[in-house]
Protein backbone atom coordinates (compact mmCIF):
# COMPACT_ATOMS: atom_id res chain seq x y z
CA UNK A 1 0.00 0.00 0.00
CA UNK A 2 1.64 3.35 -1.18
CA UNK A 3 1.15 6.10 1.49
CA UNK A 4 1.54 9.94 0.82
CA UNK A 5 1.06 12.93 3.29
CA UNK A 6 -2.22 13.96 1.82
CA UNK A 7 -4.19 12.22 -1.08
CA UNK A 8 -6.91 14.87 -3.25
CA UNK A 9 -9.48 13.38 -4.97
CA UNK A 10 -10.61 15.17 -8.27
CA UNK A 11 -8.33 16.69 -10.58
CA UNK A 12 -10.72 19.57 -11.38
CA UNK A 13 -9.84 23.28 -10.33
CA UNK A 14 -10.46 22.66 -6.51
CA UNK A 15 -8.98 19.48 -6.50
CA UNK A 16 -5.50 21.25 -8.30
CA UNK A 17 -5.59 24.03 -6.04
CA UNK A 18 -5.68 22.52 -3.32
CA UNK A 19 -2.73 20.28 -4.07
CA UNK A 20 -0.56 23.12 -5.40
CA UNK A 21 -1.01 24.39 -1.95
CA UNK A 22 0.24 21.37 0.12
CA UNK A 23 2.72 20.36 -2.23
CA UNK A 24 4.32 24.21 -1.94
CA UNK A 25 4.36 23.42 2.15
CA UNK A 26 6.66 20.24 1.49
CA UNK A 27 3.95 17.66 1.52
CA UNK A 28 4.08 14.53 -0.44
CA UNK A 29 1.16 14.64 -2.85
CA UNK A 30 -1.24 12.59 -5.08
CA UNK A 31 -4.25 13.56 -7.04
CA UNK A 32 -6.89 10.98 -8.26
CA UNK A 33 -8.80 11.52 -11.15
CA UNK A 34 -11.40 9.06 -13.00
CA UNK A 35 -10.87 10.81 -16.67
CA UNK A 36 -7.57 10.60 -19.16
CA UNK A 37 -6.99 14.02 -18.71
CA UNK A 38 -6.93 16.53 -15.55
CA UNK A 39 -8.52 20.02 -15.23
CA UNK A 40 -12.20 19.08 -14.65
CA UNK A 41 -14.66 21.40 -16.32
CA UNK A 42 -11.80 23.91 -17.19
CA UNK A 43 -11.10 22.54 -20.35
CA UNK A 44 -14.54 22.81 -21.49
CA UNK A 45 -14.62 26.12 -21.11
CA UNK A 46 -13.58 28.16 -23.74
CA UNK A 47 -15.28 31.31 -22.57
CA UNK A 48 -13.44 34.23 -20.44
CA UNK A 49 -13.97 34.32 -16.58
CA UNK A 50 -15.68 36.87 -14.74
CA UNK A 51 -13.79 38.65 -11.31
CA UNK A 52 -10.84 40.60 -11.05
CA UNK A 53 -7.47 39.81 -11.76
CA UNK A 54 -6.85 37.80 -8.58
CA UNK A 55 -9.50 35.38 -9.50
CA UNK A 56 -8.56 34.95 -13.34
CA UNK A 57 -10.45 37.07 -14.89
CA UNK A 58 -10.60 37.90 -18.42
CA UNK A 59 -8.29 34.67 -18.23
CA UNK A 60 -10.52 31.44 -20.73
CA UNK A 61 -10.86 28.22 -18.62
CA UNK A 62 -8.47 26.23 -20.71
CA UNK A 63 -5.68 28.06 -20.06
CA UNK A 64 -6.23 28.55 -16.57
CA UNK A 65 -6.56 24.84 -16.33
CA UNK A 66 -3.01 24.64 -18.64
CA UNK A 67 -1.71 27.19 -15.63
CA UNK A 68 -3.21 25.24 -12.56
CA UNK A 69 -1.35 21.90 -14.01
CA UNK A 70 2.19 23.36 -14.33
CA UNK A 71 2.04 24.60 -11.05
CA UNK A 72 1.22 21.35 -9.94
CA UNK A 73 4.07 19.99 -11.75
CA UNK A 74 6.66 22.13 -10.67
CA UNK A 75 5.20 22.12 -6.99
CA UNK A 76 6.06 18.09 -7.32
CA UNK A 77 2.21 16.57 -7.27
CA UNK A 78 1.53 13.15 -8.21
CA UNK A 79 -1.68 13.04 -10.55
CA UNK A 80 -3.02 9.75 -11.22
CA UNK A 81 -5.78 9.69 -14.50
CA UNK A 82 -7.92 7.10 -15.33
CA UNK A 83 -7.73 6.44 -11.43
CA UNK A 84 -11.35 5.69 -10.25
CA UNK A 85 -11.73 6.25 -6.50
CA UNK A 86 -14.35 3.67 -5.73
CA UNK A 87 -14.04 3.29 -2.13
CA UNK A 88 -12.72 5.96 0.82
CA UNK A 89 -12.65 4.86 4.77
CA UNK A 90 -12.75 5.75 8.09
CA UNK A 91 -9.06 5.49 8.74
CA UNK A 92 -8.15 7.93 5.33
CA UNK A 93 -7.73 4.60 3.02
CA UNK A 94 -8.84 4.67 -0.46
CA UNK A 95 -9.74 1.77 -2.88
CA UNK A 96 -8.75 2.64 -6.63
CA UNK A 97 -9.21 1.16 -9.69
CA UNK A 98 -6.27 1.52 -11.71
CA UNK A 99 -5.43 -0.52 -15.20
CA UNK A 100 -8.61 -3.10 -14.48
CA UNK A 101 -6.93 -3.61 -10.82
CA UNK A 102 -7.47 -2.55 -7.55
CA UNK A 103 -5.14 -0.69 -5.64
CA UNK A 104 -5.15 0.57 -1.90
CA UNK A 105 -3.64 3.93 -1.05
CA UNK A 106 -3.28 6.05 2.58
CA UNK A 107 -2.57 9.44 3.51
CA UNK A 108 -2.73 11.65 6.66
CA UNK A 109 -5.49 13.92 5.52
CA UNK A 110 -8.04 13.60 2.10
CA UNK A 111 -9.78 16.51 0.57
CA UNK A 112 -12.26 15.51 -1.64
CA UNK A 113 -13.02 17.54 -4.50
CA UNK A 114 -15.30 15.63 -6.55
CA UNK A 115 -17.21 18.53 -8.07
CA UNK A 116 -20.99 17.61 -9.25
CA UNK A 117 -23.18 15.73 -11.69
CA UNK A 118 -25.40 17.30 -14.43
CA UNK A 119 -29.13 17.19 -13.53
CA UNK A 120 -31.78 15.50 -15.95
CA UNK A 121 -35.47 15.53 -16.48
CA UNK A 122 -37.26 12.90 -17.51
CA UNK A 123 -39.74 13.48 -20.45
CA UNK A 124 -41.44 11.86 -22.73
CA UNK A 125 -38.39 10.41 -25.10
CA UNK A 126 -35.72 11.59 -22.63
CA UNK A 127 -33.88 7.89 -23.27
CA UNK A 128 -33.68 8.44 -27.53
CA UNK A 129 -29.94 9.23 -28.55
CA UNK A 130 -29.70 13.05 -29.13
CA UNK A 131 -30.85 13.75 -25.91
CA UNK A 132 -27.79 14.82 -23.75
CA UNK A 133 -26.00 17.06 -20.75
CA UNK A 134 -24.84 20.09 -21.49
CA UNK A 135 -21.28 19.21 -20.15
CA UNK A 136 -21.59 16.44 -22.36
CA UNK A 137 -22.12 18.65 -24.75
CA UNK A 138 -19.52 20.86 -24.35
CA UNK A 139 -17.05 18.30 -24.13
CA UNK A 140 -17.89 16.87 -27.51
CA UNK A 141 -17.05 20.07 -29.08
CA UNK A 142 -14.63 21.72 -26.88
CA UNK A 143 -12.41 18.47 -25.96
CA UNK A 144 -13.21 16.24 -29.11
CA UNK A 145 -13.97 18.57 -31.87
CA UNK A 146 -17.14 17.00 -32.89
CA UNK A 147 -20.29 18.63 -33.18
CA UNK A 148 -23.52 17.60 -31.20
CA UNK A 149 -25.92 18.27 -33.68
CA UNK A 150 -27.11 20.42 -35.96
CA UNK A 151 -30.17 21.73 -34.68
CA UNK A 152 -30.32 21.98 -30.92
CA UNK A 153 -33.08 22.91 -28.56
CA UNK A 154 -31.07 24.21 -24.87
CA UNK A 155 -33.54 23.25 -22.16
CA UNK A 156 -32.36 25.82 -18.76
CA UNK A 157 -31.35 29.33 -18.56
CA UNK A 158 -28.60 29.17 -16.30
CA UNK A 159 -25.31 30.22 -16.56
CA UNK A 160 -24.57 26.77 -18.37
CA UNK A 161 -27.44 26.55 -20.36
CA UNK A 162 -26.83 30.25 -21.61
CA UNK A 163 -22.87 29.58 -22.16
CA UNK A 164 -22.98 26.22 -23.70
CA UNK A 165 -26.02 27.65 -26.21
CA UNK A 166 -23.18 30.42 -27.47
CA UNK A 167 -20.55 27.51 -27.92
CA UNK A 168 -22.73 25.30 -29.71
CA UNK A 169 -23.39 28.41 -31.70
CA UNK A 170 -19.54 28.57 -32.53
CA UNK A 171 -19.27 24.83 -33.40
CA UNK A 172 -21.68 25.74 -36.31
CA UNK A 173 -24.96 24.24 -34.25
CA UNK A 174 -28.60 25.90 -34.94
CA UNK A 175 -29.66 26.84 -31.55
CA UNK A 176 -32.87 26.63 -32.47
CA UNK A 177 -34.49 27.67 -28.81
CA UNK A 178 -33.50 28.13 -25.69
CA UNK A 179 -36.54 26.72 -22.91
CA UNK A 180 -36.67 26.83 -19.39
CA UNK A 181 -39.81 26.48 -16.94
CA UNK A 182 -38.92 29.53 -15.14
CA UNK A 183 -40.16 32.88 -15.27
CA UNK A 184 -37.41 34.74 -15.51
CA UNK A 185 -33.58 33.57 -17.07
CA UNK A 186 -31.54 32.52 -14.54
CA UNK A 187 -28.40 33.21 -15.91
CA UNK A 188 -26.09 36.48 -16.40
CA UNK A 189 -27.81 38.66 -18.44
CA UNK A 190 -24.70 39.61 -20.22
CA UNK A 191 -24.60 35.78 -21.75
CA UNK A 192 -28.18 35.83 -22.50
CA UNK A 193 -27.60 38.83 -24.76
CA UNK A 194 -25.04 37.60 -26.56
CA UNK A 195 -26.90 34.69 -27.71
CA UNK A 196 -30.34 36.69 -28.11
CA UNK A 197 -28.17 39.32 -30.42
CA UNK A 198 -27.49 35.74 -32.62
CA UNK A 199 -31.09 35.38 -32.99
CA UNK A 200 -31.70 32.64 -30.97
CA UNK A 201 -35.47 32.70 -29.53
CA UNK A 202 -36.27 32.66 -25.42
CA UNK A 203 -39.11 30.42 -24.49
CA UNK A 204 -39.55 30.85 -20.79
CA UNK A 205 -42.24 29.15 -18.21
CA UNK A 206 -42.51 26.71 -21.55
CA UNK A 207 -40.89 22.89 -20.63
CA UNK A 208 -40.69 20.24 -23.29
CA UNK A 209 -43.26 18.02 -22.99
CA UNK A 210 -42.22 15.09 -25.59
CA UNK A 211 -39.15 14.31 -27.67
CA UNK A 212 -40.17 13.17 -31.13
CA UNK A 213 -38.24 10.35 -32.36
CA UNK A 214 -38.29 6.56 -33.10
CA UNK A 215 -33.78 5.81 -33.10
CA UNK A 216 -32.94 9.33 -32.66
CA UNK A 217 -34.21 12.71 -31.90
CA UNK A 218 -36.18 13.98 -34.79
CA UNK A 219 -38.48 17.01 -33.20
CA UNK A 220 -39.25 18.12 -30.11
CA UNK A 221 -42.57 19.53 -28.52
CA UNK A 222 -43.15 22.44 -25.86
CA UNK A 223 -45.83 23.67 -23.81
CA UNK A 224 -46.20 26.54 -21.78
CA UNK A 225 -46.36 26.29 -17.70
CA UNK A 226 -48.58 27.46 -15.06
CA UNK A 227 -47.64 28.98 -11.48
CA UNK A 228 -47.38 25.13 -10.82
CA UNK A 229 -45.04 24.48 -13.78
CA UNK A 230 -47.15 22.11 -14.98
CA UNK A 231 -48.14 22.06 -18.83
CA UNK A 232 -51.15 24.18 -19.92
CA UNK A 233 -52.88 21.89 -22.50
CA UNK A 234 -53.28 23.33 -25.98
CA UNK A 235 -49.70 25.16 -25.94
CA UNK A 236 -48.04 22.83 -27.57
CA UNK A 237 -45.29 23.85 -29.98
CA UNK A 238 -43.65 21.60 -32.54
CA UNK A 239 -39.72 22.34 -32.85
CA UNK A 240 -37.51 20.84 -35.84
CA UNK A 241 -34.30 19.63 -33.87
CA UNK A 242 -32.18 16.72 -33.48
CA UNK A 243 -30.57 17.26 -30.76
CA UNK A 244 -31.43 18.36 -26.70
CA UNK A 245 -29.22 20.07 -24.20
CA UNK A 246 -30.43 19.65 -20.72
CA UNK A 247 -28.72 22.33 -17.94
CA UNK A 248 -31.14 21.90 -15.08
CA UNK A 249 -28.29 22.03 -12.75
CA UNK A 250 -25.85 20.50 -10.51
CA UNK A 251 -25.76 18.24 -7.54
CA UNK A 252 -22.53 17.53 -5.79
CA UNK A 253 -21.10 14.02 -5.58
CA UNK A 254 -20.91 13.70 -2.26
CA UNK A 255 -21.04 10.00 -1.94
CA UNK A 256 -17.51 8.97 -1.23
CA UNK A 257 -18.10 11.39 1.90
CA UNK A 258 -21.03 9.44 2.72
CA UNK A 259 -19.20 6.41 2.51
CA UNK A 260 -16.94 7.55 4.86
CA UNK A 261 -19.07 8.63 7.68
CA UNK A 262 -18.95 12.09 7.25
CA UNK A 263 -22.36 14.25 8.37
CA UNK A 264 -23.92 15.27 5.52
CA UNK A 265 -27.06 17.71 5.34
CA UNK A 266 -29.88 17.64 2.43
CA UNK A 267 -29.28 21.63 1.50
CA UNK A 268 -31.01 22.61 -1.73
CA UNK A 269 -29.38 25.98 -1.56
CA UNK A 270 -26.11 24.22 -2.21
CA UNK A 271 -27.57 21.53 -4.78
CA UNK A 272 -28.08 19.20 -2.72
CA UNK A 273 -26.69 16.08 -0.20
CA UNK A 274 -23.43 17.97 1.42
CA UNK A 275 -20.81 17.53 4.28
CA UNK A 276 -21.23 19.34 6.91
CA UNK A 277 -17.76 21.32 6.88
CA UNK A 278 -16.27 23.73 9.20
CA UNK A 279 -14.59 27.17 7.80
CA UNK A 280 -11.57 25.43 7.13
CA UNK A 281 -13.63 23.05 4.94
CA UNK A 282 -13.15 20.04 7.42
CA UNK A 283 -15.70 17.90 7.29
CA UNK A 284 -17.17 15.88 10.69
CA UNK A 285 -13.80 13.43 10.46
CA UNK A 286 -10.52 15.18 11.26
CA UNK A 287 -8.68 15.59 8.53
CA UNK A 288 -11.01 14.91 5.64
CA UNK A 289 -11.47 18.32 3.87
CA UNK A 290 -14.10 19.24 1.31
CA UNK A 291 -13.59 21.87 -1.05
CA UNK A 292 -15.44 23.22 -4.29
CA UNK A 293 -18.96 21.55 -5.84
CA UNK A 294 -18.93 18.74 -3.53
CA UNK A 295 -19.81 21.15 -0.71
CA UNK A 296 -22.20 23.56 -2.29
CA UNK A 297 -22.27 24.52 -5.82
CA UNK A 298 -20.54 27.77 -7.13
CA UNK A 299 -18.44 29.25 -9.56
CA UNK A 300 -15.06 27.67 -10.75
CA UNK A 301 -13.27 30.74 -9.37
CA UNK A 302 -14.69 30.27 -6.21
CA UNK A 303 -13.76 26.53 -6.34
CA UNK A 304 -10.21 27.35 -6.86
CA UNK A 305 -10.12 29.80 -3.66
CA UNK A 306 -11.61 27.06 -1.62
CA UNK A 307 -9.30 24.35 -2.99
CA UNK A 308 -6.70 26.89 -1.54
CA UNK A 309 -8.08 26.90 1.57
CA UNK A 310 -8.37 23.32 1.53
CA UNK A 311 -5.11 22.43 1.35
CA UNK A 312 -3.48 25.28 3.40
CA UNK A 313 -5.83 23.71 6.53
CA UNK A 314 -4.76 20.33 5.60
CA UNK A 315 -1.18 21.58 5.30
CA UNK A 316 -1.72 23.20 8.60
CA UNK A 317 -3.32 20.08 10.14
CA UNK A 318 -0.81 18.34 9.37
CA UNK A 319 1.85 20.51 11.06
CA UNK A 320 3.26 21.92 7.87
CA UNK A 321 2.53 25.44 8.36
CA UNK A 322 4.54 28.05 10.26
CA UNK A 323 2.89 29.60 12.80
CA UNK A 324 0.20 32.45 12.36
CA UNK A 325 0.98 31.20 8.12
CA UNK A 326 -2.36 29.46 7.89
CA UNK A 327 -4.51 32.21 9.62
CA UNK A 328 -2.71 35.13 6.99
CA UNK A 329 -3.93 33.13 3.94
CA UNK A 330 -7.40 32.31 5.07
CA UNK A 331 -8.29 36.22 6.14
CA UNK A 332 -6.62 37.03 2.34
CA UNK A 333 -8.70 33.81 0.49
CA UNK A 334 -12.31 34.53 2.59
CA UNK A 335 -11.75 38.17 1.25
CA UNK A 336 -11.26 36.94 -2.40
CA UNK A 337 -14.35 34.77 -1.83
CA UNK A 338 -16.41 37.45 0.01
CA UNK A 339 -15.76 39.28 -3.16
CA UNK A 340 -17.03 36.55 -5.49
CA UNK A 341 -20.53 35.64 -3.44
CA UNK A 342 -21.54 39.53 -3.98
CA UNK A 343 -23.87 40.39 -6.42
CA UNK A 344 -27.38 39.60 -7.79
CA UNK A 345 -26.02 36.13 -8.34
CA UNK A 346 -24.71 36.02 -4.82
CA UNK A 347 -25.80 32.70 -2.99
CA UNK A 348 -27.80 34.89 -0.28
CA UNK A 349 -29.66 35.85 -3.32
CA UNK A 350 -31.16 33.16 -5.03
CA UNK A 351 -34.65 32.53 -5.33
CA UNK A 352 -35.10 36.75 -4.08
CA UNK A 353 -37.13 39.00 -7.24
CA UNK A 354 -34.37 41.95 -6.79
CA UNK A 355 -35.80 44.52 -8.47
CA UNK A 356 -33.18 47.22 -8.46
CA UNK A 357 -29.50 47.38 -8.76
CA UNK A 358 -26.69 48.32 -6.13
CA UNK A 359 -27.36 51.81 -7.44
CA UNK A 360 -30.79 52.04 -7.24
CA UNK A 361 -31.40 51.63 -11.15
CA UNK A 362 -34.68 49.40 -12.09
CA UNK A 363 -33.76 46.23 -13.38
CA UNK A 364 -34.27 45.20 -17.23
CA UNK A 365 -37.36 43.34 -17.26
CA UNK A 366 -36.96 42.82 -20.81
CA UNK A 367 -33.29 41.48 -20.16
CA UNK A 368 -35.19 38.99 -17.47
CA UNK A 369 -37.78 37.81 -19.97
CA UNK A 370 -36.69 37.74 -23.14
CA UNK A 371 -32.65 37.80 -23.00
CA UNK A 372 -31.97 41.76 -24.53
CA UNK A 373 -32.25 45.61 -23.31
CA UNK A 374 -35.16 47.25 -24.68
CA UNK A 375 -34.42 50.30 -26.65
CA UNK A 376 -36.12 51.92 -24.10
CA UNK A 377 -34.12 50.75 -20.97
CA UNK A 378 -31.06 51.19 -22.01
CA UNK A 379 -29.68 54.91 -21.16
CA UNK A 380 -30.95 54.16 -17.95
CA UNK A 381 -27.55 52.43 -16.96
CA UNK A 382 -24.11 54.34 -16.57
CA UNK A 383 -21.86 52.87 -18.73
CA UNK A 384 -23.85 53.93 -21.65
CA UNK A 385 -23.36 57.34 -23.02
CA UNK A 386 -24.08 59.68 -26.18
CA UNK A 387 -21.14 61.82 -27.12
CA UNK A 388 -18.97 63.01 -30.04
CA UNK A 389 -16.33 60.77 -31.68
CA UNK A 390 -15.85 57.24 -30.73
CA UNK A 391 -16.31 55.98 -27.38
CA UNK A 392 -17.46 53.25 -25.60
CA UNK A 393 -21.12 51.70 -24.69
CA UNK A 394 -21.65 49.61 -21.85
CA UNK A 395 -24.13 46.98 -22.24
CA UNK A 396 -23.69 45.37 -18.29
CA UNK A 397 -26.53 46.40 -16.47
CA UNK A 398 -26.57 43.44 -13.16
CA UNK A 399 -24.19 43.74 -10.24
CA UNK A 400 -21.31 40.90 -11.37
CA UNK A 401 -18.55 40.75 -9.47
CA UNK A 402 -16.21 41.71 -12.11
CA UNK A 403 -13.95 44.55 -13.41
CA UNK A 404 -11.11 43.62 -15.99
CA UNK A 405 -12.92 46.31 -18.52
CA UNK A 406 -11.94 48.97 -15.89
CA UNK A 407 -8.20 47.82 -15.58
CA UNK A 408 -7.98 47.55 -19.59
CA UNK A 409 -8.77 51.21 -20.36
CA UNK A 410 -5.39 53.22 -20.20
CA UNK A 411 -7.37 56.48 -20.55
CA UNK A 412 -9.62 55.86 -17.54
CA UNK A 413 -12.74 55.91 -19.71
CA UNK A 414 -14.31 53.34 -17.55
CA UNK A 415 -14.67 53.04 -14.02
CA UNK A 416 -16.01 50.52 -11.47
CA UNK A 417 -14.06 51.63 -8.23
CA UNK A 418 -13.38 49.37 -5.26
CA UNK A 419 -16.72 47.49 -4.73
CA UNK A 420 -16.43 44.70 -7.91
CA UNK A 421 -20.34 44.45 -8.42
CA UNK A 422 -20.89 48.09 -9.21
CA UNK A 423 -22.25 48.13 -12.98
CA UNK A 424 -19.60 50.29 -14.97
CA UNK A 425 -19.80 53.90 -15.66
CA UNK A 426 -18.29 55.64 -18.66
CA UNK A 427 -16.27 59.39 -17.52
CA UNK A 428 -17.43 61.35 -20.47
CA UNK A 429 -14.41 63.75 -19.93
CA UNK A 430 -12.17 60.81 -20.63
CA UNK A 431 -10.58 60.65 -24.56
CA UNK A 432 -11.37 57.12 -25.16
CA UNK A 433 -8.61 56.15 -28.07
CA UNK A 434 -10.24 53.60 -29.99
CA UNK A 435 -7.79 50.52 -28.80
CA UNK A 436 -10.44 48.35 -28.24
CA UNK A 437 -9.11 46.95 -25.08
CA UNK A 438 -12.15 47.19 -23.13
CA UNK A 439 -14.28 45.44 -25.78
CA UNK A 440 -11.56 42.47 -26.04
CA UNK A 441 -11.56 42.10 -22.35
CA UNK A 442 -14.82 41.94 -21.58
CA UNK A 443 -15.83 38.53 -20.36
CA UNK A 444 -19.77 39.11 -21.36
CA UNK A 445 -19.04 40.51 -23.96
CA UNK A 446 -21.15 43.68 -23.36
CA UNK A 447 -19.10 46.30 -24.33
CA UNK A 448 -18.74 48.01 -27.44
CA UNK A 449 -17.41 51.01 -29.21
CA UNK A 450 -19.21 53.29 -31.25
CA UNK A 451 -18.76 55.91 -33.36
CA UNK A 452 -21.83 58.27 -33.77
CA UNK A 453 -20.17 60.43 -36.69
CA UNK A 454 -18.26 58.00 -38.37
CA UNK A 455 -19.50 59.52 -41.76
CA UNK A 456 -22.28 61.25 -43.11
CA UNK A 457 -25.71 59.85 -42.60
CA UNK A 458 -23.24 56.73 -41.15
CA UNK A 459 -22.30 55.85 -37.69
CA UNK A 460 -19.58 52.72 -37.09
CA UNK A 461 -19.84 50.01 -34.43
CA UNK A 462 -17.12 48.01 -32.69
CA UNK A 463 -18.34 44.21 -32.02
CA UNK A 464 -16.67 41.70 -30.01
CA UNK A 465 -16.56 38.43 -32.40
CA UNK A 466 -15.52 34.89 -31.47
CA UNK A 467 -16.31 32.61 -34.56
CA UNK A 468 -13.66 31.47 -36.69
CA UNK A 469 -14.67 32.65 -40.32
CA UNK A 470 -13.74 36.09 -39.95
CA UNK A 471 -15.81 39.05 -42.25
CA UNK A 472 -13.22 40.99 -43.98
CA UNK A 473 -13.23 44.67 -45.01
CA UNK A 474 -15.54 45.38 -47.69
CA UNK A 475 -17.56 42.40 -47.12
CA UNK A 476 -22.05 43.25 -46.90
CA UNK A 477 -23.63 41.75 -44.61
CA UNK A 478 -26.66 42.41 -42.50
CA UNK A 479 -27.04 44.13 -38.95
CA UNK A 480 -29.16 42.49 -35.99
CA UNK A 481 -30.30 43.68 -32.81
CA UNK A 482 -30.11 42.97 -29.41
CA UNK A 483 -32.96 40.96 -30.60
CA UNK A 484 -31.31 39.05 -33.05
CA UNK A 485 -33.76 40.73 -35.64
CA UNK A 486 -32.61 41.89 -39.20
CA UNK A 487 -32.34 45.96 -38.35
CA UNK A 488 -30.40 47.40 -41.92
CA UNK A 489 -27.53 46.41 -44.15
CA UNK A 490 -24.18 46.36 -42.98
CA UNK A 491 -20.54 46.97 -44.36
CA UNK A 492 -17.62 45.87 -42.40
CA UNK A 493 -14.78 48.88 -42.28
CA UNK A 494 -12.49 47.17 -39.68
CA UNK A 495 -11.69 43.68 -38.38
CA UNK A 496 -9.00 43.88 -35.65
CA UNK A 497 -7.19 40.83 -34.36
CA UNK A 498 -3.93 41.00 -32.24
CA UNK A 499 -2.52 38.41 -29.13
CA UNK A 500 -3.49 40.91 -26.76
CA UNK A 501 -7.19 40.55 -27.63
CA UNK A 502 -7.11 36.77 -26.45
CA UNK A 503 -8.93 35.22 -29.66
CA UNK A 504 -11.41 37.91 -29.32
CA UNK A 505 -11.74 39.97 -32.99
CA UNK A 506 -12.83 43.24 -33.29
CA UNK A 507 -15.24 44.00 -36.11
CA UNK A 508 -16.68 46.79 -37.05
CA UNK A 509 -19.52 47.98 -38.84
CA UNK A 510 -20.86 51.11 -40.68
CA UNK A 511 -24.88 51.20 -40.36
CA UNK A 512 -27.07 54.33 -41.10
CA UNK A 513 -26.80 56.54 -37.93
CA UNK A 514 -30.55 55.79 -37.40
CA UNK A 515 -29.24 52.35 -36.09
CA UNK A 516 -26.15 53.16 -34.00
CA UNK A 517 -28.17 52.50 -30.65
CA UNK A 518 -29.59 49.29 -31.45
CA UNK A 519 -26.99 47.35 -34.06
CA UNK A 520 -25.09 44.73 -32.20
CA UNK A 521 -24.59 42.26 -34.40
CA UNK A 522 -23.21 41.37 -37.75
CA UNK A 523 -24.26 38.63 -39.59
CA UNK A 524 -23.12 37.81 -43.54
CA UNK A 525 -26.27 37.51 -45.67
CA UNK A 526 -24.81 34.44 -47.64
CA UNK A 527 -26.64 31.75 -45.74
CA UNK A 528 -24.49 29.30 -46.77
CA UNK A 529 -21.73 30.89 -44.51
CA UNK A 530 -21.18 28.26 -41.66
CA UNK A 531 -19.34 29.89 -38.29
CA UNK A 532 -17.68 27.97 -35.85
CA UNK A 533 -15.73 28.15 -32.78
CA UNK A 534 -12.44 30.25 -32.96
CA UNK A 535 -9.05 28.30 -32.72
CA UNK A 536 -5.97 29.04 -30.89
Amino acid sequence: MKRYDLIVIGAGPSGLSAAIEGAKRGLSVAVFDENSRPGGQLFKQIHKFFGSKEHHAKIRGIDIGEALLKEAAEAGVTVYLDATVTGMYLDKEILVRQQEGMVHYKANAIIVATGAAENMVPFEGWTLPGVIGAGAAQAMMNLYGIRPGNRVLMLGSGNVGLVVSFQLLQAGCEVVALVDAAPRIGGYGVHAAKVARTGVPFYLSHTITRVEGQDQVTGVVISEVDASFAPIPGSEKHLDADTVCIAVGLSPMSQLLKMAGCDTVDDPARGGQVPLIDEEGQTSIPGVFAAGDVSGIEEASSAMIEGRMAGICAADYLGFCPEGEKDAAMVQLESDLDQLRQGMFAPGSRGKAITTTEEGIAISQSLLTRGYLAIDEVDRFPGVTHQPGIHPVIECTQNIPCNPCQDACVKHCIAIGERITALPAVDEKAKCTGCGMCVASCSGQAIFLVDEGYAPGMAAITLPYEFTLLPAEGDVGVALGRDGGVLCPAEIVKVRTAKAFDHTALVTMAVPSAYVDTARFYKSDDAAVTEVEMEG
